[in-house]
Formats: C-alpha cells, structure tokens, sequence
C-alpha cells in the first residue's frame, strides 16, 4: 500500500468517526430541532451530484468516505423529516384551547371552542399544581 492510499484511508476512518457521535445523538435523543431542512437538502443534493465525480474515480477509499456521508447525511434528512412530522401532529379540525395572556401576568383568559373564560387572580402555582378556577363572571 502506498502512503497516498494509507493516507486515505486513515483519513476516511477519521472523518467517519468524527460523524458517529452525531448520528449517535440524532438516533438516541430524537430531538433534531437544531437542524436545518435547508442545510440537509443541500446537503444530499450535493452528495448525488459529487457521487457522479466519486463514482467514475478508480475504486479507493474516498468511495468508503463518500458513500458513508451519504447514507449519513440521507438518514439525518429521514430522521429530521419524521421527527418535524411528529412535532406538528395531526390536523384537527375542531378548535383547540388556545391561552392568551392579558397585559396583566396573574390574569388570563382561556378560548375553549369559542367560549371565553377569565380566570382568578390567584397564581396557580400557589394552589399546590390545581389548575386555574373560573371567574364567577364568566363570559359566553
């Protein structure tokens, strides 16, 4: 083996294992919120269009190195998808509750489907975790 060869695939082993602990994180925490689509569309598309030049190259290590930050950087693209798929659910079509703070921090006024409610003074943390009781007053 001459020292151009060794020196790729020492190289190929390095860059390899300087991906591991990411793809390590993105598989175990699920959380790829810090990614962007932008980045790893880019990425992959970059990938199919350098896999053309990688490809006609003779057979060598850079073909180990490419081929693994391909199937890197599709999986990151998989995961990434499903894991925003997940983030904004289903579709409903009924109304959800939505809460709106008012100007006032220990005031809030509740939607449920359409009807609203203004809630009491008291900070419900005070309360020992009960949820906020309605105002007597409650608007229809």
């Amino acid at each position: 083996m001459d020292l151009a060869v060794f020196a790729g695939v020492v190289s190929t082993g390095l860059f390899a294992m300087s991906y591991v602990p990411m793809l390590a994180k993105a598989a175990r925490t699920k959380d790829l919120t810090s990614y962007s689509l932008g980045n790893l569309a880019i990425t992959n598309a970059g990938n199919a269009v350098y896999s053309a030049y990688v490809f006609s190259l003779p057979f060598g290590p850079i073909w180990f190195l490419h081929s693994f930050y391909v199937v890197a950087s599709l999986l990151m693209l998989v995961w990434f998808l499903r894991s925003r798929a997940a983030l904004e659910g289903p579709r409903s079509a009924t109304p959800c509750r939505s809460v709106r703070i008012s100007r006032r921090p220990e005031r809030v006024r509740v939607s449920v489907a359409g009807r609203e409610e203004e809630l009491d003074d008291v900070d419900p943390t005070e309360r020992d975790g009960a949820a906020p009781r309605a105002h007597p007053r409650a608007r229809g």
